[in-house]
């Protein structure tokens, strides 16, 4: 079966490194390109041997750490790297939410292509260390949401309404309420409102 990599940056030029770096490390791997989130997660969804997934976080249809959220919903055995320019505190964020590693952009291409190999010889997570902290439990709930539970909760973090979500995700308004209810179940919380601070505490609304 074909190897294939999935890179997810809005950054033409840096997909463009990215690709060089995957290039070097995986000579024969195919690989996959999106500038959005909505993007790579239907081409997580839909790619038949892939074997990495590298994410910059700052991208077009995510906030905060959701694109990690969303992508390892999809695909969870398949590893993802963050490659971004958020600050250092970002990197432990990332790997709570399902991510294997992060690299700063600012990191020259030995250490990307160093970083790549190490993900794909190493695809389990190494533990983080969160010492069962109530928000790291929490945290840990929502990534373990489905794909479909991270788009509603996205969806009411943006202030819409249930007939406003099942429109744009073309689904019903009852499904919509069904989803809603195990989000709230999950989060141990009872409105969608306190659902979308929990949301908010962990950095999933986090922007710029």
């Amino acid at each position: 079966m074909t190897q294939s990599v999935l890179i997810a940056d809005d950054h033409p030029l840096f997909r463009q490194a990215l690709r060089l770096a995957v290039q070097h490390v995986l000579p024969d791997a195919t690989i996959i390109e999106s500038g959005t989130i909505e993007g790579a997660a239907i081409a997580a969804a839909r790619t038949e041997g892939l074997k990495l997934i590298l994410l910059d976080l700052k991208m077009p249809g995510a906030v905060g750490y959701s694109g990690i959220a969303l992508l390892h919903a999809e695909r969870p055995e398949v590893p993802i790297l963050v490659v971004s320019s958020s600050g250092p505190e970002a990197a432990a964020q990332a790997r709570a939410f399902g991510a294997i590693g992060y690299l700063h952009k600012g990191s020259d291409l030995d250490a990307i292509e160093a970083a790549i190999a190490a993900a794909l010889a190493n695809p389990v997570p190494s533990p983080v260390d969160m010492q069962e902290q109530p928000v790291d439990q929490v945290r840990a709930t929502v990534a373990s949401f489905t794909p479909m539970q991270l788009k509603v909760l996205l969806a009411v973090l943006d202030g819409q309404l249930n007939k406003q979500i099942a429109h744009r995700l073309d689904i019903s308004e009852a499904t919509v309420k069904v989803h809603m209810t195990a989000i709230m179940r999950k989060l141990d919380v009872r409105t969608r409102t306190q659902a979308a601070l929990v949301a908010r505490s962990l950095g999933i609304d986090l922007r710029g």
